[in-house]
Parts: C-alpha cells; structure tokens; sequence
C-alpha cells in the first residue's frame, strides 16, 4: 500500500506540474541515486546557482528530475543523464522554499518502464550566504607554474569573472587575497617574481608595497585584516618545499624560519612582540577576532629541519593586541596544546559573532593541502570545547577556510574529488556550531569540473562584487616602485633583531 501511494503521487507530480508529456511510474529503481556532485540531503542557501548533476552509474534511455516544494513543481528532462535546471524555474523555487525542503526525484526509463529512485531533499536555509566568493585558479603543481589568476564568482550565477590573470603582468605568481571584513572594495594580494610587491586596494586606489625589511626575513606572506582596516596581520617566512618517494602525502612543505608581524597601514610600519618574533620558535597563520582585540597564531618549537619535518607541531594560540596603541599585551594563551594533544593545528578563523573559532589539524607541520588526514575542527570560544566538523570532513585534504558575514556558512578547499584538486565546497553551520552536509560549488554543466585542470585556492567569501578594474593593477605594478615599509626600532618590539637571529 506504501509502494502505490508513493508511485501515484509521484505520477500526479509529472502530471500537473510540467510541460513535458506525463510519465507513469511503474515501479521503483531502487535506493537513491548516485550522483555528481554528491548534491543529496544538504542543505543549501537561497542565493545558490541551480544543483545540477548527472546519474554516475548506468547510462538509462531516458531520465527526468522532478523538483517540488510549497506547490511548486518542476520536472528537468535528462540528457544522456545530466540534468541542467533551468535558471528562472529554480529561482522561483528557491523563493518559495527558505526554510523548508524541497523534495527531489529522479526517475528513470528502464526496458520502457519509467522507474523512480527514492526520494532526497535540499534543505534551504533561513539564512543565505555572502553572494559572492573569491578565489585563485592554479595549475596543481609544484614549483612552477603558468597560468593562474584570482577570480569571483556571484554564487547564484555560473558566470566567472577575473579580478586580475597573470596574463598581465608578465606571467607571474599572484597570492595570498584577503579582504577587510569581506568588503569587496578593501583587499590586498601579491605578485611575485615580476612586479613584485603587496597590492592593497581601499577606496578605489590601489597601493603598492615593497614589504622586505632589513630586519624580517622575507617580503610578507599569509594576511588578515583588522576589522578596522587600519591593521594587517602577516607572517614572514622562509619557506622549503620537498617530494616523498612514496607517499600519500605527496609533498611537504615546512618553514626554515617564520615569524609574525602586523602592518600599519598608516604609518607604513610593522609592529610584533617577541612571542611572534622568537628565535625559538616558529609562528605562523595570524588571524584577527572580530572585535580586533586578540590576535590568533600558530607556534612550535625549532627542530632540525628537514630530518625532523614529522616531529613539527604547531599549538595554536593568543595574544591581546589593542588597536588605540598598537601594542600587543604580555599574556599568551594556548587554545590548543600541540604536544600535549600530539597534532598540529593550522589556519584558524572567528566566526564574525565570535562564538566559534575554525582551524585545520593534520598529525604534523602546518601546510595541510597535501596531507590527507588534514580536518576541520571547532572551538566553541565561550565553552573551550574541541570538536572536529564530522559533517564536513572526508577521507582526504580539507585545508583552507573562510566564515560568511552572518556566521552560518563556511566554504573551504577539499580533495575529495579525486585526491589531486582542491574544490570549493560550502556547509551551512548551525546555532550550535555543527555542520551541514557540504556541497561542491554548482556549475552549468555537471561534468565541468572532470575537465578542469586547475584547483581552486584560497576560497572567500565577498559581500559583493569587486569592481576594481585589472587594467588599473596592472597600471600600479608596471609604473609604481612601490613604497616602502618599515620596521622601526623600539616601537613596538624592544629592539631590533640582531642579524644573527635572522637566520633562526
């Protein structure tokens, strides 16, 4: 009686919701289907580009996708087992289902019977998420590279836009794009090799910096904005990269040197504080918290480098910092005890509500993207508790992160694809702090990313579209030099290093 009264609605749903020729159901395909993208049961915003997808196992005759929630019905004709929703229908879904589930079928046309897959739901949720992202396209290599560029994406299109390609300027590395409380019109990136230099953008300008002091030991790397935007937190490293024979792992990539500083951006200087600038100890991944009065990091302890590169754990902690002064206070806290918990922590990020603070653990070192055990991990910052986002985690690499404006959504770089790319994939998290099922950033067309050769970096949340033109970065790179930053003596550090203490 179950099985009747399930197959004579999903006949009255093909009926009387589409245009397409009504299909009777005569029995049932069996499970759900498997798809690609992994789209069943997730929960999603209504701001998001239509889920389309393809069947991954048999090849059937004939496929239909019939969608319903709140009255509103669609049925998408397959073909050759993909399905491509259209834009204005899902749009007025999406409107109709904040809050609720929209209920998805897919049905299949076996020996001229049409059969039906049991039923799955996309949850949209009350909340949606900033409407754009950013994010680097790079080729997955190693030491070289090519073509790459850092583009954005508005999340309930399939259109990509660059911000600035290589192509430009002379076919350079870029990195390392941040954005001042995910304000489209305050960012910073790098160029490295040719026109080097730190690019900060801020009011529709756009500055150069020559960050290489006589005093750190590199240009700087690995940004966060103040919430005010009058600081930036970066680190300086000296960074080594080296290849396993045979190993999962593939690569490893670990720091001869690191420390932090944070940039003034009106003084056009640098301020630390000696447990951010240790001889002892390396520290990396600043990040500031939303009230801009604590500075997270990552710290270990020096080893012998590269013999002792499995023995590397980094705690992760913090630091007052008080924006009137710019001065760092003398007490560090230990949020997470690497030698004690025996992994090492890496990239953490406060929720914009400061409830939650957002980190990557991995069994050693910090630079996660090739490390398959590497997950991510929660703190509930008024309880202290650990916890790592079960939802969201897989069997390979989750590495970078970025939180929506409104604190419910993350989007972080995985490989779960394949092992060798990082995808964008994005999960709704709750008041509690627990996780949604992710999913993979949509596309048009569902086989887009089997034909992709590029990993996607460093995914961001914006709260709108950067308007900055590429010809007017490229105009700064070609004709600045650039100004110079500083590190002063006896401003906020209590000297300046002695050159031996450089080299760690």
């Amino acid at each position: 009686m179950r099985v009747t009264l399930s197959l004579f609605i999903i006949t009255v749903l093909v009926c009387t919701g589409c245009s397409d020729p009504a299909v009777r159901i005569a029995g049932e395909a069996g499970g759900k289907p498997v798809i690609f993208p992994d789209y069943t049961d997730v929960t999603i915003p209504e701001n998001i580009s239509p889920l389309n997808f393809r069947l991954e196992k048999d090849a059937y005759r004939a496929s239909r996708l019939l969608l319903e929630c709140a009255g509103e019905k669609i049925q998408v004709r397959g073909k050759g087992g993909s399905f491509h929703i259209p834009v204005k229908k899902w749009r007025k879904l999406l409107d109709l289902s904040k809050g609720k589930d929209i209920r998805a079928v897919v049905c299949v046309k076996k020996e001229g019977r049409w059969m039906s897959f049991e039923p799955f739901y996309w949850h949209v949720a009350n909340e949606p998420a900033d409407p754009y992202i950013a994010y680097r396209l790079i080729a997955p290599g190693y030491t070289l590279w090519h073509e790459m560029g850092i583009y954005q994406r508005r999340l309930d299109s399939d259109r990509q836009h660059a911000v600035i390609e290589n192509r430009m300027t002379g076919d350079n590395c870029m990195n390392c794009h941040a954005f001042c409380n995910r304000e489209p019109d305050q960012m910073l990136f790098h160029m490295r090799k040719t026109y080097p230099g730190t690019y900060l953008t801020q009011g529709g300008t756009v500055e150069k910096l020559n960050t290489k002091t006589d005093h750190t030991i590199s240009a700087l790397v690995y940004p966060s904005w103040h919430p005010s935007g009058k600081y930036v937190a970066f680190t300086v490293n000296d960074t080594r990269q080296a290849f396993h024979m045979n190993d999962p792992n593939r690569v490893e990539v670990f720091d001869m040197a690191s420390d932090v500083v944070v940039y003034d951006t009106d003084r056009r200087e640098l301020v630390t504080a000696l447990p951010l600038f240790s001889k002892q100890c390396y520290e990396t991944f600043p990040t500031f918290s939303p009230d801009g009065r604590t500075l997270y990091f990552c710290t270990a302890g020096v080893r012998n480098i590269p013999d002792d590169f499995e023995k590397i754990r980094y705690s992760l902690c913090s630091i007052p910092f008080d924006p009137e002064s710019g001065t760092f206070g003398e007490s560090v806290d230990t949020l997470y005890n690497a030698e004690a918990a025996g992994k090492s922590a890496a990239l953490p990020r406060v929720s914009p509500d400061g409830k939650y603070l957002l980190y990557t653990l991995s069994a050693y070192g910090n630079f996660f993207i090739w490390h398959k055990d590497a997950d991510l991990y929660m703190i509930n910052l008024e309880t202290g508790e650990h916890y790592p986002l079960q939802e969201a985690n897989s069997d390979f690499a989750e590495s970078y992160h970025s939180w929506s404006s409104n604190s419910r959504w993350i989007v972080f770089s995985s490989r779960r694809m394949d092992g060798l790319y990082t995808h964008p994939y994005f999960s709704y998290i709750d008041e509690n702090g627990k996780a949604a099922k992710p999913f993979m950033l949509p596309q048009k067309d569902a086989g887009f990313y089997h034909r992709l050769m590029k990993s996607y970096n460093i995914p961001e949340f914006v709260k709108g579209k950067i308007t900055l033109k590429s010809a007017e970065i490229v105009d700064i790179a070609k004709k600045s030099k650039g100004f110079d930053i500083t590190f002063p003596s006896g401003n906020s550090f209590p000297s300046t290093r002695p050159a031996e203490d450089i080299a760690h």
